[in-house]
């Protein structure tokens, strides 16, 4: 059943209560859509298995229903992934409730996260992302000015989500503003609209410095405000171009497929290779625990045990 069928069919004080939630998140906790969306929907499942064991209002839930509502999921296939997400996002309702005097009790708080098993992410060799950063469209090109500018705009896109290592999202929501070209210093709002400030290198310099003085002028409308990035009609760049942008330049240097988070991954693993603290490069990427940095330094690990097995007389 969908999320829009099951939030209909919730008793009324559930179904208020999910939506002010949902307010909450958005307004309060500044949490981003995607979170918004994946938290509420995660909220509404909750509520629609509780109403099912005959509970009427959030103040109804305890942490068997909890419980129940998670080996539910799990037995109907759910990724270990999937099951920390939404004991996260039950444990954030409940505690919200709480706070909110709707809940006389926050039954969250006992509610163990299930781990979730965290792959290493995959990243390229320094000399890949220097050849994607580089690389040119495989089709051909009739060598229009509008293609021209098009090309100005990808090369900036590749550069700054290298040198940078923010996420397309954050790319994506920069203003020329944001950008402190004399100290080479790119302000980004981040997740719940953290801001922070990250450097950026000289070949990015270079390539917003063409993209600003001859690409954007050329795409810029009355749409287009104060963005940095811009897309073919003028408006603000969307991800889903930023992806295509970085796929089409893997491909074009022979690589597989890469995605924005992809040279994302890659930055952080060359910026701990070359010697970078660990805690320097969790404020560079904006991540709320040093814990999320460290999965860098396990893909760090294993280029070093590989390096070791293949090149060692005794590995």
């Amino acid at each position: 059943m969908d999320t829009r069928r099951m939030h209909e069919e919730l008793p009324i004080a559930m179904r208020e209560a999910v939506d002010d939630f949902g307010r909450h998140l958005a307004r309060v906790d500044n949490r981003s859509e995607h979170t918004v969306r994946a938290y509420v929907g995660d909220v509404v499942s909750l509520l629609h298995h509780a109403a099912q064991a005959r509970c009427t209002t959030p103040q109804d839930l305890d942490i068997a229903v909890l419980r129940g509502w998670l080996a539910s999921r799990m037995r109907d296939g759910a990724a270990r992934t999937s099951q920390a997400r939404r004991a996260a996002a039950a444990r954030n309702f409940t505690a919200w409730a709480h706070r909110a005097e709707i809940a006389p009790s926050d039954p969250g708080a006992q509610l163990a996260s299930p781990k979730a098993h965290r792959d290493l992410p995959t990243v390229l060799r320094a000399d890949q992302a220097a050849a994607l950063v580089e690389s040119r469209p495989v089709e051909d090109k009739e060598g229009n000015d509008k293609e021209d500018n098009e090309e100005l705009r990808d090369r900036a896109v590749l550069e700054l989500l290298y040198a940078t290592g923010i996420r397309v999202s954050e790319l994506c929501g920069l203003d020329r503003v944001d950008l402190d070209e004399s100290r080479r210093l790119v302000r980004v709002f981040g997740k719940g609209a953290k801001e922070r400030a990250v450097p950026y290198g000289l070949p990015a310099q270079r390539a917003l410095d063409d993209w600003l003085r001859h690409g954007r002028p050329a795409l810029a409308t009355r749409a287009s405000g104060d963005a940095l990035f811009l897309g073919v009609k003028g408006g603000r760049l969307q991800q889903t171009v930023v992806r295509r942008i970085v796929d089409a330049a893997a491909r074009a240097a022979g690589l597989p497929h890469t995605s924005p988070h992809g040279l994302r991954h890659s930055a952080a693993t060359h910026l701990l290779d070359g010697g970078a603290d660990l805690r320097a490069v969790q404020d560079l990427l904006g991540h709320a625990s040093l814990s999320s940095t460290q999965i860098y330094t396990h893909v760090s690990t294993e280029r070093l045990r590989a390096a070791f097995k293949q090149a060692h007389p005794r590995a």
